[in-house]
């Protein structure tokens, strides 16, 4: 009786993870990097050891350069173009990344933020799905946040071998 109890217990862990990532992938593409942002901020000195640590972010080091170097527009449009799907160079080098990485990606250039990195507008306030999604994600358990983030950003850009 034990194992169907942890059984049951596992599984509802994952529909609650599905469920935010699913409402993650509902989002506008801005309202999108508005709860990554939410969501790095939230979580960030949790995230640092358990993505960058396990993470190759010198695999990622051109792309991230790419955004350092960039107008704040330009890397606007470099965002938008990952959290969209677009299918350009930038993405499709962003979707040969390891999931780990991706999310050290994003950390990284959460860190960035109101430095080489465009800043959230001022005064900017989430859309109120942002910050229902950013609500259920704090009811996850440390584990089951990470995943969640995870897999918010493994789909994002394009997978050039697919």
């Amino acid at each position: 009786m034990t194992y169907v109890a942890e059984s049951t217990t596992r599984i509802n862990e994952l529909g609650a993870v599905a469920s935010v990532v699913s409402e993650f992938k509902r989002l506008t593409v801005d309202d999108q990097l508005a709860a990554l942002w939410y969501v790095y901020l939230d979580l960030g000195r949790a995230i640092t050891p358990a993505a960058p640590g396990a993470a190759r972010l010198h695999l990622a080091e051109g792309l991230l350069n790419q955004i350092k170097t960039a107008s704040h527009d330009q890397q606007l449009e470099m965002m938008r173009d990952l959290a969209a799907g677009r299918n350009t160079p930038f993405t499709r080098g962003y979707g040969v990344l390891s999931a780990n990485t991706k999310l050290a990606f994003w950390y990284q250039l959460a860190e960035w933020m109101g430095g080489p990195v465009v800043p959230m507008p001022a005064g900017y306030r989430p859309a109120g799905v942002v910050s229902v999604l950013l609500s259920r994600l704090r009811e996850l358990t440390f584990n089951q946040q990470i995943t969640a983030l995870r897999q918010m950003v493994v789909d994002m850009g394009v997978d050039p071998l697919a």
